[in-house]
C-alpha cells in the first residue's frame, strides 16, 4: 500500500515496528536503526506491500519482544523512504511519517511479527469562522514563542525555522514545534497522543514556556561562570606578578606553599565553615615571612586541616554473609561473640546511623581482641586505624594540644583519621581500661564526648579548632577488665564478654591459625617441618599456663626458630635436611623441661588448707588458702598480699565459725585462747576480691576442728554473717583453672546455676560441680568423713 492509496476514512491492516525510547510525530523525515527480528521482517513485509508502516513506542524500552498492551495506542503510519544494511545485522531505515493512527487490535495469528489493524485519525479540515479566528491568533502565539525559543538556540535550521514561519496548518506547526524541541520522547508521545489541535496548542505552550525558561537559567549560568574564569584569570595574574616580586626579595618558597595550599583547598571536599577557615589561614600564611619560626607552625596546622577526610567517606560493605565468612575464617569459637557483632552490625546498617552502641570487647589478653576488630573493618571494607590508649593519662593526648604551644599537634582520634583518609572508618581505642588521669586533665572525660552520639558530631580538637563529625566513625574498644572504667564511660558502651580458651580451642587454633603462621614467618614449609598433634597438645597442657594464645604462638616460634637453624646448618655442612618431626616425646629438646604439671592438686587430705578458686584479668587461677591454729590471745594474723575485701571476708568466716561454734562443739574459748593465721602462698602477688569467703571459712573450720578437707575439691563464693554462700563471677574461667589443676569437684553457690549451664560441656566434663546454698552445705561435701 503506497501513501497516496492511504485512505484516512477506514481501518487498515499495517506491520507495526515498536519505537524505543523515540516517539514520531506526523509530517516528520527520520532514521532509526533495527537489529530485533521481528522489526526487520516487519519492514521487509512493508516493502512488499508499497512501503507503508505503523509505528508507535513502547512503554518500557528494556523489553526486547513486547506484548500488546506494551505498546502505546497512538502511533504515525509512515512511509519507507531508504533502507540501508549496516555491519553486525543492523538496519537503517529512513521514512517519513504522514498520519496519527490509533491501534485497534493485534493479529494475534501473526506469530513472526507484529501486525495490527490501524485507524488512521485525520487533522481536522473543516472550521467555523470563529474557529478558524481562533486558530489564526493560536498559530501566530505559537510562532512568537518560538521566535523566543529560537534566540536561546542560535543553532536551529534557518531553513526549519523559514517553513515554521510559513506554516497556515496550526496542526502540522505544532507537530513540527514538539518534535524538534530538546525534550524526551516521553513529552513528545504526550503531544502524539493529543488529538484535539486546541488542547494540543496548550499542551505546546507550556513546553516551550518552560524551555526559554531552561535556556534563560543557562545562559545566566554561563555568564557567572564566565564570570568566575575571569576572575580566576586575573587573580593568576597578580599572583604571577606577586610571585615575581616574592623571588626578587627573596621569599617565593612561602608564596609558592600558599599556591600549593591554594590549589589543594579548591579540591577538597569540606563544608564552607571549613573552606573559610582554612582560606583564612592561608592568607595569614602569605603575610609571614618564609624564614620565621611562626611560618613554620602555620604550614604544619593547614597542612593538617587540608588532610583530614571533612567530606570523603568509603562505601561500607553490607552483606552479612561476607562478615559471617570473615569471622569464622579468623576465629575459631567465640559464637557468642560474633553472633553479637553480627546484630550489631546488622542494625546500623538497616539504620544507616551512626549513633549505635559503642562495643567494647573485654576479655584477658590473647584471647582475640583485637583481632576481631581487624576481621570487622575488613568484613566492612573499612579503614582500620588502632589506637592505643595503654598508659594515656594527659587530656591533650585525646583532645590535642593548643596550638600556641610548641611542639602542638593534634589529638589520637584527629591524627587516626588523618592516617585512615576517610570520615568513617573503623577505630579500634585499644586498652580502654589502662587510662589515667592525672594533673594534666581528665583523660576518660575526653573520651566521653568522643564515644557519646550525641555530642561526637561536633567534637574539637584543641590543635584543629574546627568541629570535627565523628559521627560515622565505628568505634570499637577492648579491655581486660571493667573495672577500672568509670561507670560514666562504661555506659556509653555495650560490653561483650570474651572468656578463656579451653584447651581443645587452643589446638585447634595452634593448628589452624598459628603454626602456618609460624611456619611462614620463619621461612618454613610444612616439607620442612613438622608439628603433630600430640606435640601441640603437650605445649598446651606442660609449656603455657594463660587464658589466651599468645604463649602458645611463641613457643611454636620457639620450635620453628630450632628447626630452622638445624636445617641452615645441615645445608651448609652439605648434608640433606630433610622434614624434621616434633612430636611429644621430643619437644623437651626444643622447649626444654615441662614447666607445669597437671595435677595441682594436693595428694592428701589435710587440716586447714582448701583449695579455692580465683578470677584475675589474664584467667583463672587456683588459690590455696591454709589456716593455722596456735595458743595466744585470740588475734587474727593476714599474711599474703590480701586486699581489703579480702581481709573482710577472713573477718567475716571467723564471725560465723564462732556463731555455730556450740553446734560442732567448740568452745567459746578457743577463740580467747588462741591466735589464728590465715595465708595465702605466692605472697609477692596482690590478691583480692570477695569470692574466697566460703573458702576462708572451711579452712577455719578445719584447722579448728581438727577434721581435714577433701584433697580433690575446690571451691568458690561469698559468704554472709549468716553463712549464705553468695554468687560470684569470672566462672568460666575458675572452672578451666579447676580442671588443669586436675580437681574432681567444685562447690559453686546456687545462684551461680544459671551460669554454669551456659558452659559449654569440654570444661565441665570429668568434674563434679555441687551447688550449695550455705556453709552447712560447704562443710558436708568438703570435710573429710570421720
Amino acid at each position: 500500500m503506497s501513501e497516496n492509496e492511504i485512505n484516512t476514512q477506514q481501518d487498515m491492516t499495517l506491520p507495526v515496528i515498536p519505537l524505543r525510547g523515540m516517539a514520531i510525530l506526523p509530517d516528520t523525515i527520520i532514521h532509526f536503526d533495527l537489529n530485533r527480528e521481528a522489526s526487520i521482517r516487519a519492514l521487509e513485509f512493508a516493502m512488499v506491500r508499497g512501503g507503508t508502516l505503523f509505528l508507535t513506542v513502547q512503554k518500557d524500552p528494556d523489553v526486547e519482544k513486547p506484548k500488546p498492551e506494551q505498546l502505546c495506542r497512538i502511533g504515525t503510519t509512515a512511509q519507507v523512504k531508504q533502507i540501508t544494511k549496516l555491519p553486525g545485522q543492523v538496519v537503517r531505515v529512513l521514512v517519513e511519517s504522514r498520519y496519527r493512527g490509533k491501534l485497534l487490535e493485534i493479529n494475534e495469528e501473526n506469530t513472526k511479527f507484529l501486525e495490527a489493524r490501524v485507524q488512521v485519525i485525520p487533522e481536522e479540515e473543516e472550521l467555523s469562522e470563529e474557529e478558524q479566528v481562533l486558530q489564526e491568533a493560536m498559530l501566530r502565539q505559537v510562532k512568537e514563542l518560538f521566535a523566543q525559543f529560537a534566540v536561546h538556540y542560535p543553532k536551529l535550521d534557518k531553513n526549519a525555522m523559514q517553513r515554521y514561519a510559513n506554516m497556515k496548518s496550526l496542526g502540522r506547526l505544532l507537530d513540527q514545534i514538539a518534535m524538534n524541541l530538546p525534550t524526551d520522547y516521553e513529552k513528545k508521545q504526550q503531544a502524539l497522543e493529543t488529538i484535539e489541535v486546541k488542547k494540543r496548542y496548550e499542551l505546546l505552550c507550556v513546553h516551550l514556556q518552560r524551555e526559554i525558561e531552561i535556556a534563560v537559567a543557562r545562559e545566566e549560568l554561563a555568564q557567572k561562570i564566565k564570570g568566575r574564569v575571569e576572575k580566576n584569570q586575573k587573580e593568576y595574574l597578580l599572583r604571577e606578578q606577586l610571585r615575581y616580586i616574592k623571588e626578587e626579595l627573596g621569599d617565593e618558597g612561602s608564596f609558592s606553599d600558599a599556591d600549593q595550599f591554594e590549589e589543594a583547598l579548591s579540591k577538597l571536599q569540606a563544608s564552607e565553615e571549613v573552606k573559610a577557615k582554612i582560606k583564612k589561614e592561608i592568607g595569614r600564611f602569605k603575610s609571614l615571612s618564609g624564614s620565621s619560626s611562626e611560618s613554620a607552625v602555620e604550614r604544619g596546622y593547614i597542612e593538617t586541616l587540608l588532610e583530614l577526610p571533612w567530606d570523603k567517606a568509603s562505601a561500607d560493605s553490607e552483606s552479612m554473609q561476607k562478615t559471617r565468612d570473615i569471622l569464622e575464617k579468623d576465629h575459631y569459637g567465640l559464637s557468642r561473640v560474633k553472633e553479637r557483632i553480627l546484630e550489631f552490625l546488622a542494625v546500623r546498617c538497616l539504620t544507616q546511623k551512626g549513633d549505635s552502641p559503642i562495643i567494647c570487647l573485654v576479655g584477658p589478653p590473647g584471647t582475640g581482641k583485637t583481632s576481631i576488630a581487624k576481621s570487622v573493618a575488613r568484613a566492612l571494607d573499612k579503614q582500620y586505624v588502632r589506637i592505643c590508649l595503654g598508659g594515656v593519662r594527659d587530656e591533650a593526648e585525646i583532645r590535642g594540644h593548643r596550638k600556641t604551644y610548641v611542639g602542638a599537634m593534634p589529638g589520637r582520634i584527629v591524627t587516626g583519621l588523618r592516617q585512615a583518609g576517610v570520615k568513617n572508618p573503623l577505630m579500634l581505642l585499644d586498652e580502654i581500661d589502662k587510662v589515667s588521669n592525672d594533673y594534666k586533665g581528665d583523660t576518660f572525660s575526653a573520651l566521653l564526648e568522643v564515644l557519646d552520639g550525641e555530642q561526637n558530631s561536633r567534637f574539637r580538637d584543641h590543635y584543629v579548632e574546627i568541629p570535627i563529625d565523628l559521627s560515622e566513625v565505628l568505634f570499637l574498644a577492648t579491655a581486660n577488665t571493667t573495672q577500672t572504667i568509670p561507670r560514666p564511660l562504661l555506659d556509653r558502651m555495650e560490653i561483650i564478654e570474651i572468656n578463656s580458651y579451653t584447651e581443645n580451642e587452643k589446638f585447634y587454633i595452634a593448628k589452624e591459625h598459628l603454626l602456618p603462621g609460624q611456619l611462614q614467618k620463619n621461612g618454613l614449609t610444612k616439607k620442612m617441618l613438622s608439628i603433630n598433634d600430640s606435640a601441640l597438645k603437650s605445649m598446651i597442657s606442660y609449656y603455657t599456663r594463660e587464658a589466651g594464645v599468645r604463649e602458645l604462638e611463641r613457643k611454636i616460634g620457639d620450635v620453628c626458630r630450632k628447626s630452622a637453624r638445624q636445617i641452615l646448618e645441615k645445608k651448609q655442612e652439605g648434608q640433606e635436611a630433610g622434614q624434621i618431626k616434633v612430636t611429644a616425646s621430643n619437644l623437651e629438646d626444643y622447649l626444654g623441661k615441662r614447666k607445669y604439671s597437671l595435677n595441682k592438686a594436693n595428694k592428701e587430705p589435710q587440716v586447714g588448707i582448701v583449695r579455692g578458686l580465683a578470677w584475675t584479668s589474664v584467667g583463672g587461677d587456683t588459690l590455696q588458702i591454709e589456716v593455722s591454729m596456735m595458743p595466744g590471745k585470740g588475734e587474727v594474723e593476714l599474711t599474703g598480699q590480701m586486699g581489703d575485701v579480702m581481709k573482710e571476708s577472713a573477718m567475716i568466716g571467723i564471725s560465723y565459725i564462732r556463731s555455730i561454734g556450740t553446734e560442732h562443739g567448740i568452745l567459746p574459748e578457743v577463740f580467747k585462747e588462741n591466735d589464728f593465721h590465715i595465708h595465702i602462698p605466692e605472697g609477692a602477688v596482690p590478691k583480692d576480691g570477695p569470692s574466697a569467703g566460703i573458702t576462708m571459712a572451711t579452712a577455719l573450720f578445719s584447722a579448728i576442728t581438727g577434721k581435714k578437707v577433701r584433697s580433690d575439691l575446690a571451691m568458690t563464693g561469698e559468704i554472709t554473717l549468716r553463712g549464705r554462700a553468695l554468687p560470684i563471677g569470672g566462672l568460666k574461667e575458675k572452672l578451666l583453672a579447676a580442671k588443669m589443676a586436675g580437681l574432681k569437684e567444685v562447690l559453686v553457690p546456687f545462684e551461680n546455676k544459671k551460669d554454669v549451664e551456659e558452659i559449654s560441656d569440654e570444661i565441665k566434663d570429668g568434674m563434679t560441680i555441687t551447688y550449695v546454698k550455705d556453709m552447712k552445705e560447704v562443710l558436708r561435701h568438703a570435710l573429710v568423713a570421720d
